[in-house]
């Protein structure tokens, strides 16, 4: 008697809905046994999360697609998908533009997908989210039965569920299921906050879910570029504080004269310029979190004072003696070692540990391996929304280069790049394509180096005679030269010529520097 193929296909899944497997194991196995059930080129799961589909595995899809948030009212396919309670199959000549135009792996050129069908997942009588099959050849999905693509449905939808259940049982044991739970919450809201499967940032995310719900303070160190204020916001969205207000200073923004206004908050006249009384950050963020950004930059003398309130949980207004008490749930984020500063004197180290009580600590791009992928499919979806293309996707050599690079200006760099490599090559379209591939030499990457820096104009030459002239026409070019370096930062130009902040901006406006 020859065996039933989908009865063949469906009794390991069954099997594996009484295991314990990773999340992300279950849904590969799932899509592993559709892709040999069916004639296509590539599957994929979605989740629904609000007005975003967020792809949860793929089959036969290009990596990057993993990181592509797709806006349901942009994608008329998932639109008609959704709308369905039944399998939907478009005809090989649809008008309706494909979102994996140019992403199933194996297609050459500007290949499109010409034959697309797909399945509502239905969870406790919603929908949950999407399962859908594409191949590159017209009538490749005829033979499709949409019976069996229903009832593969209906196991998906099962193998989610259990997914679910075991993802909460777990949560419970550990004694942080509220922790988990406020944070996919958040995560729902913001689909594309935080994005990665290397084992260091899913370290990262279980230490953010890990501390979240407590008080503690919490230290975000890692390099500039890496995203120290999405991972603030969500420690911020999975504590009790996510209906709170989440308050943010930037400490290297300020003149020293002001960071404690900021702060504190000042009476009228507290100071030339202070007409009427004003609350600080700390009182906006009363109830809720107050993120310091460049926290390392604080100069010595608001240090002492910022740790008083701290310790206290009051404060007073510039100009003021009358105290405030205050609740706030604080994060400090620095791209500094500050205990080296510590070390050196240039850091209270009382502060210094009352900040770190959780130290939390975000991995450079060069560290997180294929996430850069995920990333740029994250950022090329953006992109390809803004230019009103149909796919905007990447060669194999772009892929090797993005990978191969170190990415010195870490996920701020790449958002950059990928956002000027796609308006350059749109702009360089010989024909009207609603397809664009992105290759290597669009991206412009010199192997594992940086892009060279800007050269700096040689020194001009002191006039004779006038030494005192000669030293300020000096002066005034390292400056400049150290301010473009670090794009208008006040304070990081100070520290790296050995000065001050405060000092180093008087010495400016005595030589006229803007």
């Amino acid at each position: 008697m020859t065996p039933n193929p989908l009865l063949h296909a469906l009794i390991p899944l069954v099997d594996d809905l009484s295991r314990e497997l990773p999340e992300r194991e279950r849904y590969r196995r799932l899509l592993q046994a559709l892709r040999v059930l069916l004639p296509c080129d590539a599957v994929a799961l979605l989740r629904l999360e609000g007005e975003w589909l967020v792809p949860l595995s793929v089959n036969g899809l290009s990596e990057d697609t993993l990181g592509r948030r797709f806006r349901v009212r942009e994608h008329p396919r998932f639109q008609a998908l959704l709308a369905s309670a039944t399998p939907t199959r478009f005809p090989a000549d649809s008008p309706l533009p494909d979102p994996y135009d140019g992403l199933v792996l194996g297609a050459r050129g500007d290949l499109q997908v010409h034959d697309c069908l797909g399945c509502p997942l239905l969870v406790d009588g919603q929908i949950w989210g999407l399962l859908t099959l594409d191949a590159l050849s017209p009538g490749r999905l005829e033979p499709v039965d949409l019976a069996s693509l229903q009832a593969f449905a209906s196991l998906a939808a099962a193998t989610v569920r259990v997914a679910q259940r075991i993802e909460r049982l777990v949560t419970r044991a550990e004694g942080e299921f509220q922790r988990a739970e406020s944070y996919r919450l958040a995560a729902r809201e913001r689909p594309h906050s935080l994005i990665g499967q290397s084992p260091s940032f899913l370290k990262l995310l279980e230490d953010i879910a890990l501390v979240g719900a407590s008080p503690l303070s919490v230290l975000i160190s890692g390099e500039t570029g890496v995203g120290k204020e999405l991972v603030a916001q969500a420690v911020h969205a999975a504590s009790p504080r996510a209906h709170r207000p989440l308050i943010s200073l930037n400490c290297a923004a300020l003149p020293e004269t002001l960071v404690e206004s900021e702060l504190f908050g000042h009476v009228v006249g507290a100071f030339s310029g202070a007409v009427s009384d004003r609350r600080g950050k700390f009182e906006l963020a009363d109830g809720g979190t107050l993120l310091l950004d460049e926290v390392g930059e604080l100069p010595l003398t608001v240090q002492a004072k910022l740790l008083r309130v701290l310790q206290s949980g009051q404060l007073q207004r510039l100009g003021s003696d009358r105290e405030h008490r205050i609740d706030v749930r604080l994060i400090a984020a620095t791209n500094r070692d500050l205990a080296e500063e510590v070390r050196q004197g240039r850091y209270r180290a009382d502060l210094y540990h009352r900040l770190s009580v959780f130290p939390l600590h975000v991995p450079a791009l060069r560290e997180r391996g294929h996430d850069v992928l995920l990333l740029t499919g994250y950022f090329l979806e953006e992109n390809r929304s803004r230019l009103g293309l149909h796919s905007l996707r990447l060669s194999g050599d772009a892929e090797a280069a993005l990978l191969a690079y170190s990415w010195p200006g870490n996920v701020r760099e790449l958002e950059h790049l990928v956002a000027r490599s796609a308006l350059k090559a749109y702009g360089r379209r010989r024909d009207d394509s609603r397809i664009l591939t992105l290759s290597a030499e669009d991206f412009a990457l010199n192997g594992d180096a940086p892009a060279p820096a800007q050269a700096e104009p040689p020194p001009e030459p002191a006039p004779v005679g006038d030494l005192r002239e000669a030293v300020e026409r000096f002066e005034r070019q390292q400056i400049n030269a150290s301010l473009q370096r670090h794009q208008g930062n006040w304070a990081s130009a100070a520290r790296e010529l050995g000065m001050d902040r405060a000092n180093l901006r008087r010495l400016a406006r005595r030589l006229g520097v803007v």
